[in-house]
C-alpha cells in the first residue's frame, strides 16, 4: 500500500503551497525532506530558529509565520513544541525545508487547540524552513 502525502509548491524561503491528495490522511508522523540543508545540524536542546506553514489535513490554515513576516525561534527536542516538531526537527540541516504530517497523539492530543481552531482527531500538516540554530543551555544538558 502507497501512502500518499501532500504536494507542496515553493523553495526554501517561499512562502509554501501545499496540495493534498484525494486519500485519507496517513497514520502515525510522516516527515520528508524536500530541500536538504548544508548547515549546521539540528540537535536536541539547540534553540531553532523557523519559518513555518501549519494547516489541518485537507482543510484550514491555523498559522504561518510567512504570513506575519517573521520567523520563530524555540527550543528543540526538549518538549516545549509538540512531539511531531521534537521529533521530526532534531537531525536535519540548517537550509532544509522539511514537510511533517503529524497525527494528533503527536500533536495536540484529545483536546485539540481549540482557539487555533484544531479538534482532538485533526491531522497536521507542517512545512518547515530551517533558517538558524544556536546551541543553549539545554544543549549542554543534552551531552554537548
Amino acid at each position: 500500500m502507497t501512502i500518499e502525502l501532500p504536494s507542496v509548491s515553493g523553495s526554501f524561503g517561499d512562502t509554501p503551497e501545499i496540495t493534498y491528495p484525494s486519500a485519507e490522511a496517513p497514520k502515525g508522523l510522516r516527515v520528508v525532506v524536500l530541500e536538504e540543508g548544508k548547515g549546521k545540524v539540528v540537535q536536541a536542546g539547540d534553540e531553532v530558529e523557523v519559518n513555518y506553514h501549519g494547516q489541518i489535513w485537507n482543510g484550514e490554515l491555523f498559522d504561518s509565520s510567512y504570513f506575519r513576516g517573521e520567523p520563530t525561534r524555540f527550543p528543540i527536542g526538549v518538549g516545549m513544541v509538540i512531539k511531531g516538531w521534537d521529533q521530526a526537527l532534531v537531525g536535519k540541516q540548517v537550509g532544509s525545508r522539511v514537510v511533517i504530517v503529524v497525527p494528533p497523539e503527536k500533536g495536540y492530543g484529545p483536546a485539540g487547540n481549540p482557539r487555533a481552531g484544531i479538534k482532538g482527531d485533526d491531522v497536521l500538516v507542517f512545512v518547515v524552513d530551517i533558517i538558524g540554530v544556536t546551541q543553549t543551555a539545554f544543549s549542554a544538558h543534552f551531552g554537548r
